[in-house]
C-alpha cells in the first residue's frame, strides 16, 4: 500500500467539504428542541393521584368552582359537582365565578351555550353582558401557596403549572386525565331592575351536554363606573413591553392602536396613576424589556438645554380618555446610580451623565428641567395632577433629591413608594408603604387630614400576602379589604406589565418569584390574579359607599349593623398567618355583611 506524508492526510481531513465551518454556522448543542406544532401552554405536568382518575365515570364532569382557589391540570379538580351558581351583586357590579370542564378520557370540541337571565316582571340581563375565557396554565418557580417566596433565587429547582392566564375561545379540546377551568364574568347592567334573576349555561361537546342553572340576585345600589371610584389604584406601567412583544416600532399608530385595547383593562379595574419616566432605564436596566424615557433631554450646540414633551403627552392624552386621569407620576428624581441620559444635538450620540442628588451639578440641572416641566404640565392643564416619583433609595440621597424639589418655586407634589420613614412623612403628598414596614393607625389618620394620601404596596416581597402566579387567589381580594380596614386609600405595585421572555407560557423572571413583573397578559388578556384585585377593589367602594348611607341614615338597626360590620373588619387589620382557608372565609363573611346591609339600605 502506498503511504503518504501525514501532513497530507491532516490537509485533506480539514478541508474536507464535510469538516468545514460554513457562515453563519451553529455548534448543534446550541440548538432549541423543534416541536412540530406551536404549544400555547406547557403540559409537562403530571397527576399526583392515579387512583382519583381511575375511580371516575366516562365523559363530561363540569361544575361550578370558586374564584378563590386554583384548580391544577392534572388533579381531580372536585369530587361533588356543583351544577348551580347562586351569587348577590349590585347594579354595574361584575360577578365572577370558575366553570371547570373534566374526564377521565379525552373530551372534542367543549362549548359553551348561554342564555339570556330573566327575572321580575319579564325583565331581562342578555347573555351579551356575560364573557368566558379559557384559563391558560402559566410556568411558576415556586409551588401553590408558597410561604418563602423571596426577591433572591427560589429554593425550588423544579417548576409548578398554575393556571393564570386568560385566553378567548370558541371551544377546546380536553385532554384525558386532565382540567380545563373557564372563567365566567357577568358584567350586571346599571340599569338592571332589582330582583332575581335565573338563566342557564349549558356545555356541549361533539357527545356529551350538561346544563348547569345560574341564580343572579340583584340589589338595588349602584355601583359608580370605575373611573369615580375612590380607590387610588397605581400599577407601574412599561408600553415599550406593549411594541417589544408585538414587534413594532415605539409610539406608532399600530402600538398606540394595541395600548389603548391593553389599557382598558387597567382603566376598567379604576387605575388612577399613569406612569411616565422623565429619565431613561431608572430601575437599574433590569427589566426585560426596560423603561425609555417619555421625555427627552437634548443638549443644543450652544450648551443650553430643551426637552422633547412628545411621547410623554401622547402617553397621558391616551390613559385620559380611557378614564386614567387622577394622577400622573413622573419617575424617577433619583435614577440607579445617578445615572442620566441626554441626546448631544451637535454629534447625535447619547450621553451619560452621573449626577448625585447632593451634587451642585444635580440642583442646577433638575431645575433646568422643572422650569421647563411645569411650564409645559400647565400649558397642559396637568400641573396639579402629577407627582414627582422618588424610589426607595439611600435615606440621604432620598432627602436631598426632596430637597432640591422643595427649593423650586413651584410647589411640586411628590409621591414614594418604600419603607415607612418618619421624617419623610410631612414631606410626601403620596407615599406608599411596603407591606410589613408601615406607619401606625394614628400616622395614617394625620395624612389623611392634611389631605396626603396613603397606600401600601407589595413587590417580590412579602411572601405573602401577593400577587404572584402561586398566591392563593383569595390574597388578591384580601389586599383590599386590609386597605378598608387599616384606612389608606389604595394599592400600589409593581408592575402591570414588565413582560416576561415568554411572558403567554412562562411568568418567571430571574430570581424574582413567578408574576412578580405583571398582572396582565399580551393581547389586553386579563388573568385570575387581575380579576381577584379588581374583586376586592369593588368591595372597597361598596364598602365605602355603604359607610355613607350608614352614617346619613337614622335607622338605629343600621347603625348597630355598620359597628359590627367595623368590628367585624379589624380581623383583616390583625391577620398575620395567612391560612387560606381563614381568608376566604373572613371574606366571605364579610360580603354577607356587606350584602345585609345593602338589602337594609336599599329599602
Amino acid at each position: 500500500m502506498k503511504k503518504f506524508p501525514l501532513i497530507f492526510i491532516l490537509a485533506c481531513y480539514f478541508s474536507s467539504p464535510a469538516f468545514s465551518q460554513n457562515k453563519g454556522e451553529i455548534d448543534r448543542s446550541y440548538l432549541p428542541a423543534l416541536s412540530n406544532h406551536y404549544q400555547p401552554e406547557y403540559t409537562f405536568d403530571k397527576t399526583t393521584d392515579k387512583q382519583a382518575w381511575a375511580a371516575m365515570a366516562q365523559g363530561l364532569h363540569v361544575s361550578f368552582a370558586t374564584t378563590d382557589k386554583l384548580y391544577f391540570r392534572t388533579e381531580v379538580p372536585v369530587q361533588e359537582p356543583a351544577t348551580t351558581w347562586n351569587t348577590t351583586g349590585w347594579k354595574a357590579e361584575r360577578l365572577n365565578v370558575q366553570l371547570l370542564v373534566w374526564s377521565p378520557d379525552t373530551l372534542n370540541q367543549v362549548r359553551f351555550v348561554l342564555s339570556d337571565l330573566t327575572g321580575p316582571g319579564g325583565n331581562k340581563i342578555s347573555r351579551e353582558h356575560i364573557s368566558l375565557n379559557m384559563e391558560r396554565y402559566v410556568l411558576s418557580n415556586y409551588p401553590y401557596g408558597a410561604k418563602d417566596a423571596v426577591c433572591g433565587e427560589s429554593p425550588y429547582k423544579n417548576g409548578y403549572l398554575m393556571p393564570d392566564r386568560f385566553e378567548p375561545f370558541e371551544r377546546f379540546d380536553v385532554p384525558g386525565g386532565t382540567v380545563r377551568p373557564v372563567w365566567l364574568s357577568l358584567d350586571v347592567p346599571a340599569n338592571t331592575p332589582p330582583g332575581t334573576y335565573l338563566g342557564t349555561v349549558k356545555v356541549n361537546t361533539d357527545k356529551y351536554s350538561k346544563t348547569l342553572q345560574v341564580t343572579i340576585r340583584v340589589q338595588p345600589q349602584l355601583l359608580p363606573p370605575p373611573r369615580e371610584w375612590s380607590y387610588r389604584l397605581d400599577l407601574w406601567q412599561n408600553p415599550w413591553a406593549v411594541a417589544w412583544h408585538n414587534q413594532l416600532r415605539p409610539w406608532s399608530a399600530e402600538h398606540k392602536a394595541l395600548l389603548k385595547k391593553h389599557l382598558q383593562l387597567y382603566a376598567d379595574a379604576g387605575g388612577k396613576y399613569i406612569t411616565t419616566y422623565g429619565v431613561h432605564s431608572p430601575w437599574a436596566d433590569n427589566s426585560y424589556m426596560i423603561e425609555g424615557a417619555m421625555i427627552e433631554w437634548i443638549k443644543q450646540k450652544n450648551g443650553s438645554w430643551k426637552f422633547d414633551y412628545r411621547i410623554f403627552d401622547e402617553y397621558v392624552a391616551m390613559c385620559m380618555e380611557l378614564g386614567i386621569d387622577k394622577a400622573i407620576t413622573l419617575y424617577t428624581a433619583i435614577p440607579w446610580a445617578n445615572r442620566f441620559r441626554y441626546m448631544d444635538e451637535t454629534t447625535g450620540n447619547y450621553q451619560y451623565v452621573y449626577w448625585a442628588p447632593e451634587s451642585a451639578a444635580y440642583k442646577t440641572h433638575w431645575h433646568i428641567f422643572l422650569n421647563d416641566l411645569q411650564k409645559h404640565l400647565r400649558q397642559k392643564g396637568w400641573f396639579g395632577k402629577t407627582y414627582l416619583g422618588i424610589n426607595e433609595n439611600e435615606m440621604k440621597q432620598t432627602l436631598a433629591a426632596i430637597k432640591v424639589i422643595k427649593e423650586h418655586p413651584a410647589k411640586w407634589r411628590i409621591t414614594y413608594a418604600g419603607n415607612w420613614h418618619k421624617e419623610l412623612d410631612t414631606l410626601l403628598d403620596d407615599y406608599s408603604f411596603l407591606y410589613g414596614n408601615e406607619p401606625t393607625a394614628a400616622d395614617i389618620k394625620q395624612r389623611a387630614a392634611r389631605g396626603a394620601s396613603s397606600t401600601f404596596y407589595v413587590c417580590c416581597n412579602p411572601a405573602k400576602p401577593n400577587n404572584f402566579v402561586f398566591s392563593p387567589p383569595s390574597e388578591g381580594r384580601w389586599i383590599s379589604w386590609y386597605a378598608a380596614a387599616v384606612g389608606y386609600d389604595g394599592f400600589l405595585r409593581w408592575a402591570y406589565d414588565a413582560w416576561t421572555e415568554d411572558p403567554v407560557r412562562d411568568a418567571r423572571f430571574g430570581s424574582w418569584p413567578a408574576g412578580d413583573c405583571f398582572l396582565v397578559y399580551p393581547g389586553g388578556n386579563s388573568s385570575v390574579r387581575f380579576e381577584k384585585l379588581r374583586e376586592g377593589i369593588v368591595d372597597f367602594e361598596k364598602i365605602r359607599i355603604l359607610k355613607a348611607q350608614a352614617a346619613a341614615s337614622k335607622d338605629q338597626a343600621v347603625k348597630a349593623m355598620w359597628r359590627t360590620f367595623e368590628q367585624y373588619l379589624e380581623r383583616f387589620a390583625a391577620e398575620k398567618d395567612f391560612d387560606e382557608d381563614k381568608i376566604i372565609g373572613d371574606i366571605s363573611n364579610g360580603r354577607s355583611l356587606v350584602d345585609a346591609l345593602s338589602d337594609k339600605l336599599g329599602r
